[in-house]
């Protein structure tokens, strides 16, 4: 009987580590169906994006460079600040601009948030001015702010940063398009007038263009500013646009801009 006690023992103890390895195991196989399953196919089967939080296909950085429309800025060359100025157009109202150059041909912002400061000559703030604005790819884009209120005190200086970081995308300048010719100031010791002529040389209608003009001095200093805009300006059509300040400036400008602006459209897969 002690025999048979001690062999009916050790089957039983057999059997059951045999039936927590079969448990185990049919843990573990759900655990793999049901959880790495869709895992595997998620990682292997589902082509990868621009927007999945991962650094994959060919991007330099998460979801930036390679085949994606936002690009690394690590691999952008720098933009800057050229100047930044405001002219008085009468009293106690202001103009401003500040140009923008970005050097990188085919990377452009479709919303650069901004700020101006205008301080009078004990560097007091008098003025301040917000807003939105794209930059062109490989262009000067020029930010225009008008009727800039200041009160009794002249602005003696005009401070611009802009104030959140840039998303850069792979863009195109759809203001190429535009042309301008013609440029004739007038009436400028009285009532100082500015026309052109605005051509679109391309093959579709262009729409919502804005227009900066700007007035420079032998020296090179900018010395006035105005805008205009056209709704539409069909194909292959010319246009005059004007210009106009309601006070007369003292010297005659001896260089002038007029700088189209056109919102830039995202780049096509076939375009780069």
């Amino acid at each position: 009987m002690g025999v048979l006690f001690v062999v009916g023992y050790n089957s039983t103890m057999s059997w059951a580590s045999r039936r927590r390895t079969i448990y185990l195991f049919g843990v573990t196989i759900f655990f793999a169906v049901v959880i790495g399953g869709p895992v595997a196919y998620m990682y292997f089967s589902v082509p990868s994006t621009c927007t999945d939080g991962i650094q994959n296909q060919d991007e330099t950085a998460t979801d930036k460079g390679g085949q994606c429309f936002i690009l690394d800025e690590r691999s952008l060359q720098p933009h800057a600040l050229l100047w930044a100025r405001s002219f008085r157009v009468r009293d106690g109202s202001y103009n401003a601009v500040a140009y923008i150059q970005n050097p990188n041909k085919d990377a452009g912002v479709r919303q650069a948030r901004y700020r101006f400061g205008f301080y009078d000559a004990q560097n007091i703030l008098v003025a301040e001015r917000e807003g939105t604005m794209y930059i062109l790819p490989g262009a000067t884009t020029p930010v225009f702010e008008a009727g800039i209120n200041a009160g009794n005190r002249i602005v003696a200086h005009t401070y611009f940063e802009f104030t959140v970081p840039f998303t850069w995308e792979r863009m195109k300048d759809n203001a190429l398009a535009i042309s301008i010719n013609n440029k004739d100031p007038s009436d400028i010791l009285e009532s100082p007038r500015l026309t052109a002529l605005a051509k679109n040389n391309s093959v579709a209608p262009q729409t919502n263009i804005s227009f900066v003009a700007v007035m420079f001095d032998p020296m090179g200093n900018a010395f006035a500013a105005s805008a205009t805009s056209l709704q539409r300006l069909g194909a292959g059509e010319t246009t005059p646009i004007v210009f106009t300040w309601p006070d007369p400036f003292t010297i005659q400008p001896n260089k002038i801009d007029i700088i189209p602006l056109i919102a830039p459209s995202l780049l096509t897969a076939e375009q780069y």
